[in-house]
């Protein structure tokens, strides 16, 4: 896998990926032209362990119709601003069993998402579940 970033102006970056998509990283306090690299982080663990929970569900046939992940993350005021803890909130609609959102959920965290897997190296991860419908 090649990514890259480029320079643009001030403390405007342009992430560049191997499949030719890109993102503008803006690492000033405002954060107006773009996300930071760390909330890009962020995103890509709740993109990922989204994907996961989705496809899981629907190999299981459960009646799924929408799915929210979001993640708050703590950091120290000073660098390195690494997380220090992050939590995930896995909202799911539809007629999903509880039993089955929390097995989809486990395997996302424990076997198929890279980026918790990853994260969960330096960074505690936990999560809470709630079905709405």
């Amino acid at each position: 896998m090649i990514a890259s970033s480029i320079w643009k102006d001030g403390l405007l970056f342009e992430g560049r990926s191997e499949s030719g998509h890109s993102i503008t990283f803006d690492a000033t306090s405002e954060h107006a032209a773009g996300p930071s690299p760390m909330e890009m982080v962020l995103a890509a663990l709740c993109g990922c362990t989204s994907v996961d929970v989705v496809n899981i569900l629907k190999k299981k046939r459960e009646p799924i119709t929408g799915l929210t992940v979001s993640a708050n993350a703590e950091q120290p005021a000073e660098a390195p601003r690494v997380f220090t803890k992050i939590h995930l909130v896995y909202r799911i609609e539809g007629g999903v069993s509880q039993k089955a959102a929390e097995d989809a959920v486990a395997l996302s965290k424990e076997k198929y998402c890279s980026v918790s897997l990853m994260l969960e190296k330096s960074v505690e991860i936990d999560y809470a579940i709630e079905i709405a419908g």
